[in-house]
């Protein structure tokens, strides 16, 4: 497919991650690009497209009436947004959302997904005029998940500003030399499943009950692995066992219960 003339939502992804140099050469035709047809991992990705819609329409439970019943597949958007040729093929289409498929390795995880492709997402959404995207992601060949992300007009306008800066070098056919790092652009208040992050660096209350539970973390194990190990020395028939320290008793329900000395000598 002809690269040159506009910005996909795969180069959003590349522009935010710094690689300007590559992706400028292919946008003004001096390099086609790597041939990706006999990669194997993105033959499978697209070969899986179509059940990864299927899987979806099946598996995702039904918000606002008919809103997870897909009406067709790839839809292609091209709009001029401030004055920079975009275009997306966009996996498939809800009534209130995308959906855009994934399949990836069984070591990766949801979060770092939405993460590498916000970018792309933002602007499919953007193209769409839509203000969701279901990602739906198959993990190896035993697991999937989605997950659905909340349009965020903020990342956007922020994202453009970069992505209109990358353009400009395109369409003055001008190097854009020293532009290798990634753009960052915090992604905690956008909902991911009506939910967000919090960073919670400058909330002393956290911060210094959350030194508390590291330092107390290593004791918590032992305590477990403790209470793991008496009970196991607790026979079948035994309904209680007792020793200076402590006392276990089996209760009507068969479970045990620990109770120090001390809890014993209280009531």
């Amino acid at each position: 497919m002809k690269r040159t003339g506009f910005i996909g939502g795969s180069d959003c992804v590349k522009i935010m991650q710094g690689d300007w140099y590559p992706l400028w050469e292919i946008k003004t035709g001096r390099t086609q690009g790597e041939d990706l047809s006999s990669n194997l991992a993105v033959r499978m990705g697209s070969y899986t497209e179509s059940f990864n819609i299927q899987w979806f329409e099946e598996n995702m439970p039904a918000k606002d009436g008919n809103d997870c019943l897909v009406h067709s597949n790839q839809y292609e958007y091209e709009r001029t947004i401030d004055k920079v040729p975009m275009k997306g093929m966009i996996d498939g289409m809800c009534r209130n959302s995308i959906v855009e498929c994934k399949h990836t390795n069984s070591y990766n995880t949801m979060d770092k997904l939405i993460d590498y492709y916000m970018p792309q997402l933002q602007c499919y959404m953007a193209l769409a005029k839509k203000d969701g995207c279901y990602l739906s992601a198959f993990f190896g060949n035993n697991k999937w998940e989605c997950s659905h992300v909340a349009w965020s007009e903020s990342y956007f306008n922020l994202m453009m500003t970069a992505v209109k800066q990358f353009w400009s070098y395109v369409d003055t056919n001008t190097e854009p030399l020293g532009y290798d790092q990634p753009h960052a652009i915090k992604t905690d208040k956008i909902p991911v499943d009506d939910m967000v992050k919090r960073d919670a660096n400058h909330d002393n209350q956290f911060k210094s009950v959350a030194y508390d539970y590291i330092c107390n973390e290593l004791h918590a194990k032992s305590f477990d692995t403790a209470k793991k190990s008496l009970k196991e020395m607790v026979g079948d028939n035994e309904r209680e066992v007792y020793c200076d320290l402590l006392t276990i008793r089996r209760d009507k329900r068969g479970s045990l219960r620990i109770a120090t000395r001390k809890e014993n000598t209280n009531g």
